[in-house]
């Protein structure tokens, strides 16, 4: 059985991975990248499967050199977990924290799927413009995205 790897960020990227994942249902085992800390999404997830943690790499006040040293140790992390888990595929709608994660994912030959989060409308979130260029796909929820974007996919809106 195949294993997906789901990077689950706070509030509504969980809402909408986990709803994914009820959609893609029981054929499938599943593995989660969670923000340490992150009580909240691990009681909300209803399939089972690991969790990894990794730490946030953006606090609300900005500090490059600390933001950086954190998204080094969020690769490093995720990185780790990917090894462990070998999932078929990593699915992420785009926390901060997956940026890192999706590019090593890339970078392991481990298929990408990325699902825009339905609350980008006109343009993409941050962690969309950076997995854009190399997401194997790439799915956004509103039509208007996928005419400025042609290798987005719109095949509708998750919640």
């Amino acid at each position: 059985m195949d294993k997906l790897f789901l990077i689950l960020g706070e509030g509504g990227h969980t809402t909408e991975l986990l709803v994914l994942a009820d959609l893609l249902g029981d054929g499938y085992e599943y593995a989660y990248l969670l923000v340490e800390g992150d009580e909240l999404s691990a009681r909300r997830i209803r399939r089972p499967g690991p969790l990894y943690r990794v730490p946030r790499v953006r606090e609300k006040a900005h500090n490059l050199p600390r933001d950086a040293w954190r998204t080094l140790q969020c690769a490093w992390r995720s990185w780790q977990a990917l090894r462990h888990a070998r999932p078929a595929a990593v699915i992420s709608s785009g926390p901060g924290m997956a940026v890192p994660a999706c590019l090593l994912a890339r970078l392991m030959g481990i298929p990408l799927i990325y699902v825009e989060t339905g609350s980008r409308v006109r343009r993409l979130s941050l962690s969309g413009r950076l997995v854009y260029p190399f997401a194997d796909l790439f799915f956004v929820q509103w039509p208007e995205l996928a005419a400025r974007y042609p290798r987005a996919v719109y095949a509708g809106r998750l919640v």
